[in-house]
């Protein structure tokens, strides 16, 4: 009987998630050459074609369709075992650092599953700004971290890259106004840097009309109905949708996120590091 290979189930559901061998590519930290052979491989191993041509891409045939389902399957029964055994014994303490745009998003799912293989370990979860963050970070406190991305660091793990969007608190409710108003968390911020650079380099009139130190206090402006913002997808929810094209707002870049391990960290936080890099690049793809 065949086996199939969990590599190649990765890379597969990469492109599934995705819709471009070039994103797969950059998920799985792989070539387009060698993703494209890895798809070469699976169809060998499954005796049928998983992808077929449309324009200039690829699209799922029927086969590969039914493989996106048992692949997720496999795949997740992979990672509990994995989880399972090299955790059932392991206790101590881990603490995580991380943003409230990953926490109120698919941190805790991530979270259950350690949870269930790690029973014995206790998880100290600190959500916050970056700057904080990394304060914590440098001073011992945080053993796994989440955060905006300034620069490379020696001990990221992986890097999240998604796209800034302009939100708003509906379609309907935003008025176009000849000063585009706009709500920002106080700085330093990469999202407010960004908004801000964005509307001066197109020459786009705008003003402040909403400061917050925290995240909540910046979805209350903008389900208000107050201003505008910057963020990333995950921020889309609860009152805030993707801003209309009818405001014509400029394009933003991506954002950048780290994920950090401790030098020396133990193997429980190695393994959430290794959870968190592998579940959260798969929710990157999806947005």
């Amino acid at each position: 009987m065949q086996t199939l290979d969990p590599d190649l189930l990765r890379t597969f559901l990469a492109f599934a998630e995705s819709g471009s061998l070039a994103h797969a590519a950059t998920v799985v930290g792989r070539t387009p050459s060698a993703v494209t052979a890895q798809m070469q491989r699976l169809e060998t191993v499954i005796g049928e074609a998983l992808l077929a041509p449309s324009g200039r891409g690829r699209v799922l045939t029927p086969a590969g369709e039914d493989v996106v389902v048992q692949a997720r399957k496999i795949l997740d029964a992979h990672r509990d075992a994995w989880l399972s055994l090299k955790g059932a014994r392991t206790d101590g303490r881990v603490s995580l650092g991380c943003t409230q745009d990953f926490a109120d998003s698919t941190l805790p799912s991530l979270l259950q599953q350690f949870a269930r293989a790690h029973p014995r370990v206790r998880l100290d979860l600190r959500v916050g700004r970056s700057k904080e963050l990394v304060s914590q970070y440098d001073q011992g406190a945080v053993d796994v971290m989440i955060v905006m991305r300034q620069g490379g660091a020696v001990d990221e793990a992986a890097v999240l890259s998604e796209p800034m969007v302009w939100l708003c608190a509906s379609p309907d409710v935003m008025p176009v106004d000849e000063h585009l108003p706009l709500a920002v968390l106080d700085p330093p911020c990469g999202f407010r840097s960004a908004a801000i650079d964005a509307l001066e380099v197109s020459d786009r009139p705008y003003r402040i009309a909403a400061t917050s130190p925290s995240l909540s206090g910046l979805r209350a402006a903008v389900r208000a109905g107050i201003a505008v913002t910057a963020r990333t997808t995950r921020f889309v929810g609860d009152g805030v949708a993707i801003a209309p094209e009818r405001l014509a707002l400029p394009a933003l870049p991506d954002a950048e996120f780290s994920l950090r391990l401790k030098r020396n960290a133990e193997r429980a936080a190695t393994t959430l590091a290794d959870l968190l890099a592998d579940g959260l690049s798969k929710t990157v793809a999806l947005t």
